[in-house]
Parts: C-alpha cells; sequence; structure tokens
C-alpha cells in the first residue's frame, strides 16, 4: 500500500499540470506560448500519450488486455500519432476490470517527433486496487532503441473489482491510417 501511495504522489505534479494546462486553455483569452520542459537527463517533453486499455479478467497469475494510444503533440498543429497494442501483466492479478485510461508524458532527446516513433517494447511493473472505481500505478521503460521515454510512472483509473501486483509489459505499434 506505501509502494502504491508513493507511485501515486510521484505522478501528481505531472496530473496536476495537465489540469493547469486545461483550465488555462478555457479562458479565452490569446493562447499562451508553450513551454517545453527538460527532465532530468537533457530529454523534453514533446507531448503526451493518452491511452485506452480493454477490460479483462486477472487470471491469477496474470492478464492480456488490448491498448488504443493516441500521441497528442504539446507544438500546436500537428497531427495525432495512434498506436495500438497490449498491456500483459504477470503475477498477482485477481478479479475483472472494465476499460480503463492511462495518460504518460512523453520525452524525447530533442524537440522533435518522428510518425510512428513511440513504437516498440516497455517493461516494468503494476500496482492496483479496485473496488468500484479504483486507481492504479504504472512504472514502465522502454521503447524504439531507448530514444524516445514515457513518463517513469502514470496513474490509472478503471472501474471493476481487482487487485493486482505484477511485472508488466507494453507493446506499441503504429496503427495503420
Amino acid at each position: 500500500m506505501k509502494k502504491l501511495l508513493t507511485l501515486s504522489l510521484a505522478a501528481l505534479p505531472v496530473l496536476t499540470s495537465a489540469g493547469i494546462t486545461a483550465a488555462a486553455d478555457m479562458t479565452g483569452a490569446a493562447p499562451a506560448p508553450i513551454a517545453i520542459e527538460s527532465d532530468r537527463v537533457g530529454g523534453v517533453r514533446i507531448g503526451y500519450l493518452d491511452c485506452q486499455i480493454g477490460g479483462g479478467v486477472g487470471y491469477v497469475l496474470g492478464s492480456a488486455k488490448t491498448a488504443d494510444c493516441a500521441f497528442t503533440s504539446v507544438i500546436d498543429g500537428e497531427p495525432l500519432d495512434t498506436y495500438s497494442g497490449s498491456i500483459k501483466k504477470l503475477g498477482v492479478d485477481l478479479g475483472f476490470t472494465t476499460r480503463s485510461r492511462v495518460i504518460w508524458a512523453v520525452f524525447a532527446p530533442t524537440a522533435g517527433y518522428h510518425k510512428g516513433s513511440l513504437g516498440g517494447l516497455y517493461g516494468g511493473a503494476t500496482a492496483e486496487a479496485t473496488i468500484g472505481a479504483g486507481i492504479g500505478a504504472n512504472v514502465l521503460f522502454g521503447g524504439t532503441s531507448g530514444s524516445i521515454h514515457l513518463q517513469p510512472v502514470s496513474v490509472s483509473g478503471q472501474i471493476g473489482l481487482n487487485i493486482a501486483a505484477t511485472g508488466t509489459s507494453m507493446t506499441l505499434q503504429p496503427s495503420a491510417i
């Protein structure tokens, strides 16, 4: 429980900044200039990856769910880039969840982005607790040649009855347009 709380608190600054950005967009004032934030290892935040995770059942030792994701750039005017894939968990995973949502901040070594560059394999861990509505925390690293990284910690929300503490892998492939 302490780890889940720690992971949730670690993701709070990203979630809070996303809320502030949305509130600022609703004021009707002239758009604010876009600030690109640097992360600790010299990368810059280039956008967000919003993933809709399919519902499913945990089979005691793991589960597999589909993922449909959309990348949105922090730079105005850039189109969305979509991905499909799967999330597989191996470990204690008991119960069921309906569709859930995970939003990741995306970091790159430079401010540029090339279509399809988020494709690849990510690995890490997940902890979830759901009774009715619930939350989860994900720690995943990886991607194409290690050049683009998802924010190391994200918080997800889902509905169901589930408890999970698993090793997790996520595979993303660019969707055909």
